[in-house]
């Protein structure tokens, strides 16, 4: 049973009562992420996260920790580039403690100057632990490119200079324009009565004022790029890929089709070829990031430097074989079943039946179930599958992003003359 109530300052609280279980998980989910921060402000939604655990008026950092721990709860967040989620999971019994808890993170935080200079040094270490990641700082250098300069493309992260221009002021200038009323959506999920949820967090959030409902900056539009960090490691680290489409786009479910059979699991296609059949990679994998107005669609592979135009000339010809044949009318059903199934197993938690809640109730303005899901996706046809995948695998809009050792830089141009596309 889902519900939804509008507090009078904007506030949302949505919930979802399931009566067998005996745990809660409990949300505050912000519309503000990475691309809300603007110039001398990158990564500082991701660096408040790191802020609300590090003491409130009430509780120290270590009281806050031990306050879900003594009951056999979990208190997390994370943050992504349009969102930052707090949540927690606890028993039915000790809902009253988790709100207690995040409601007092929230309003409460001090954001002491000197535990703002100890966590400056945590958050440089994690960019620094990224950075020596190249299979993930991969992902960041192609959209920041492909965006041009646009928030969206920015790191979740920032910069090692960002986070040390950071202050107390930023950061309560931040949350003033960005942790208002109608930019926070309480979701909350378990073995709950939703009246009695209201009726606990009116008083708690009905006098919450501040700052007003994010304004995006405008769409952002991808540019094809072709970029060779050289970096040295033992793989090449690759990405090709174009613009996708934002979260309203009516083709977001034939590209979710595509996306699944194209590169999505261990029967996809590029999985089949280029790992089981020729052995040329460890990791091969599509992905489409989706967001409010905009998205990426990419292939990700991870490779012996002497096998990089190998490996990029299969994931061209199996991208041409999707624009000129399509697919199966047994692959469709097949991978209509295999996202179905996956959509509900993702379920099975009252954490990812809140996240679920949560997430498109702050970017959609309503709950978007997973039947509403199931039902387009079963509308998909196959010709939905061919329009879709040439509307968006345009030779002009293809970029490649290569991390890796020097001397292996294959150009976009070249790959499209090897391969009937």
């Amino acid at each position: 049973m889902y519900h939804k109530t509008v507090l009078p300052n904007g506030v949302r609280i949505v919930t979802e009562e399931i009566e067998h279980v005996r745990s809660i998980a409990v949300g505050l989910w912000v519309g503000a992420g990475s691309r809300d921060e603007s110039k001398g402000y990158e990564g500082i939604s991701h660096f408040i996260e790191h802020m609300f655990f590090k003491g409130t008026a009430q509780r120290t950092a270590r009281q806050l920790a031990e306050a879900m721990e003594a009951v056999g709860g979990q208190l997390n967040a994370f943050t992504t580039k349009e969102y930052t989620c707090y949540y927690v999971k606890v028993l039915d019994e000790d809902l009253d403690l988790a709100i207690d808890v995040l409601s007092d993170m929230f309003f409460h935080s001090l954001f002491n100057e000197m535990e703002i200079e100890k966590e400056k040094k945590v958050v440089i270490e994690e960019i620094k632990m990224y950075e020596d990641s190249p299979d993930e700082l991969i992902h960041d250098i192609f959209s920041e490119y492909v965006w041009n300069d646009h928030p969206l493309g920015r790191p979740i992260l920032g910069t090692v200079d960002s986070i040390r221009s950071l202050n107390r002021e930023k950061i309560l200038h931040y949350m003033e324009h960005h942790y208002a009323p109608d930019n926070l959506v309480i979701a909350i999920v378990g073995k709950i009565n939703n009246d009695q949820v209201v009726q606990k967090l009116t008083p708690i959030f009905k006098d919450f004022k501040r700052g007003q409902r994010r304004i995006l900056e405008g769409t952002p539009v991808g540019q094809a790029i072709e970029r060779y960090v050289i970096k040295e490691t033992e793989q090449m680290n690759i990405i090709i890929g174009v613009p996708g489409l934002g979260q309203n786009d009516t083709d977001i479910y034939p590209l979710h089709v595509i996306n699944n059979i194209l590169g999505g699991g261990l029967s996809s296609r590029l999985f089949q070829e280029i790992r089981e059949q020729r052995g040329l990679a460890y990791s091969i994998y599509s992905y489409h990031s989706t967001y409010v107005d905009a998205g990426l669609f990419a292939i990700y592979a991870g490779i012996s430097p002497e096998n990089t135009r190998e490996v990029l000339d299969c994931i061209l010809r199996e991208i041409g074989k999707l624009k000129i044949a399509g697919i199966t009318a047994q692959e469709l059903e097949r991978t209509k079943a295999q996202i179905k199934g996956g959509l509900y197993l993702g379920l099975e938690s009252v954490g990812s039946r809140m996240s679920r809640l949560g997430k498109t109730e702050l970017l959609y303005n309503k709950v978007l179930t997973p039947e509403e899901v199931i039902q387009k996706l079963e509308k998909v046809t196959l010709e939905d599958v061919r329009r879709v995948i040439n509307r968006l695998w345009q030779e002009d809009k293809i970029s490649l992003t290569m991390l890796g050792p020097g001397g292996h830089e294959v150009k976009i141009a070249e790959l499209l003359n090897d391969v009937n596309y």
